[in-house]
């Protein structure tokens, strides 16, 4: 199985993506762990990457794209993999055909995880988190026991820059102008599986695993 899963801010994309990818025996692809591994490995694109993050500029899509394309030759990508957090864009779309292309491989799925905007900022606004051991509260979902301080440390939790409402906001503005054309581009292709990503973890797991299992069908048939 070769799946790209994509969503909001908020929609739950790293939670699933680790049960998915644990389900189905393949290896979870994302582009922090790629980034991750080629900086503190040394490699020659993590030496690239470097000279553009500590100037504090944006990696080129280049770069990016050759390390998803080394990272997808790997042994344990032959047999699948589930791609989180690219492609972001039509032409990083484009690309990632072009490199499964070579790799004589394609894709079986694209997984949408759709949720309502104010469901979102719902969630990530009501974020708190400690200073001491980093614990991450929810004022409804997970709060503390004590309103506003943390379990563990006895710290005063404060919420981050990234959870504030107006960020929230721009991050899902960015989010649409980005992605529709995105899911656009892979309902074209006949690969889209759209999601509702409300309810309980394991309520969207048990979607994701039946439309996985639906577009499977539809592409052997």
């Amino acid at each position: 199985m070769r799946a790209v899963l994509v969503g909001p801010p908020g929609a739950g994309k790293g939670t699933q993506a680790q049960i998915l990818a644990s389900e189905l025996s393949i290896p979870k692809v994302s582009t922090g762990d790629i980034f991750r591994a080629n900086v503190s490995g040394g490699t020659e694109l993590g030496k690239k990457a470097r000279e553009y993050m500590d100037r504090g500029d944006l990696v080129p899509d280049e770069v990016t794209n050759a390390m998803v394309k080394d990272r997808l030759a790997q042994d344990d990508a032959a047999v699948g993999f589930l791609l989180d957090g690219f492609p972001r864009n039509v032409p990083q779309a484009e690309t990632l055909k072009g490199i499964l292309a070579d790799l004589k491989t394609h894709l079986d799925v694209v997984l949408e995880l759709r949720v309502d905007e104010d469901e979102v900022v719902k969630r990530l606004s009501g974020r708190r988190s400690c200073p001491e051991c980093g614990r991450v509260y929810h004022v409804e979902y997970d709060a503390p026991k004590s309103a506003g301080v943390c379990d563990h440390e006895g710290a005063a939790l404060y919420q981050r820059e990234d959870d504030r409402e107006e960020t929230i906001r721009h991050r899902l503005k960015v989010y649409r102008e980005q992605t529709a054309p995105l899911v656009e581009f892979y309902e074209r292709e006949g690969l889209l599986a759209t999601i509702a990503a409300t309810g309980s973890v394991d309520a969207v797991t048990a979607r994701a695993k039946a439309a996985i299992e639906e577009q499977a069908r539809k592409a052997s048939s």
